[in-house]
């Protein structure tokens, strides 16, 4: 029986799910602000324990790769990479983008003749991390940091509907104007990493556990007050 592990959290939003057999049999979701680091690993163990399970009953650990909060990132790949040293089992990445497109697909959100679904991810202020899909899940374009304007989409949105999906979109939503729908279930689930964690499963599709890093597309930036420290 395949098993897997999945632990999403990119975003606001923390999630961990597992699959069995190539359905999602439990799930855990937290929206509350800055929780992953002391959520994603009880989730996690609450999964397994829902099913009488172990760690190393499982086939593999899926997580999300990026791009998306720096932070978040951090401690989801963390606690995949602790939970496959740990059991000697492989570690599977996923795309942010990616599991948005099949939230979109699996939930029935695409608009009658659409062609296009384009992820965001919010980047602050009126950059977002996107790529264009098609309506099978297959990247089109390479993923990007993009500053949104009115002319953004404009290409794609000439050629017929297109389904906008995360919280980036949202905030463009204005911006990106009429000819577009959007799905409003914005942030990424574990859930919905099932189909590409699978597909990876089958086709042996494994991140290397030592040296894996989270694909965070910008440099990590910080900032320093301007109150006088001394």
């Amino acid at each position: 029986m395949d098993r897997i592990i999945l632990i999403e959290t990119s975003t606001s939003l923390c999630s961990a799910a597992l699959v069995e057999d190539g359905r999602i049999v439990a799930e855990r979701i937290s929206e509350e602000p800055r929780v992953h680091a002391s959520m994603t690993a009880p989730f996690v163990k609450e999964l397994l324990d829902s099913e009488g399970i172990r760690v190393s009953d499982c086939s593999a650990v899926a997580v999300s790769k990026g791009p998306g909060s720096y932070t978040g990132l951090r401690v989801g790949v963390s606690t995949a990479k602790g939970l496959c040293f740990g059991a000697g089992i492989p570690l599977i990445s996923v795309g942010t983008l990616d599991t948005l497109v099949h939230q979109a697909i699996d939930s029935g959100a695409l608009p009658e003749g659409c062609r296009r679904i384009v992820p965001m991810v919010d980047a602050r202020r009126m950059e977002v991390y996107t790529a264009v899909f098609d309506t099978e899940g297959n990247q089109l374009t390479e993923t990007v940091a993009q500053i949104v304007d009115g002319d953004t989409f404009k290409d794609i949105l000439e050629e017929g509907p297109v389904l906008f999906i995360g919280d980036g979109a949202l905030k463009c939503k204005e911006v990106i104007g009429s000819g577009s729908a959007f799905f409003e279930d914005c942030c990424p689930k574990a859930s919905s990493m099932l189909h590409p964690a699978l597909k990876a499963l089958e086709e042996k599709k494994f991140e290397d556990v030592a040296y894996f890093e989270p694909f965070y597309l910008k440099e990590f930036m910080t900032t320093t007050s301007k109150k006088k420290l001394f």
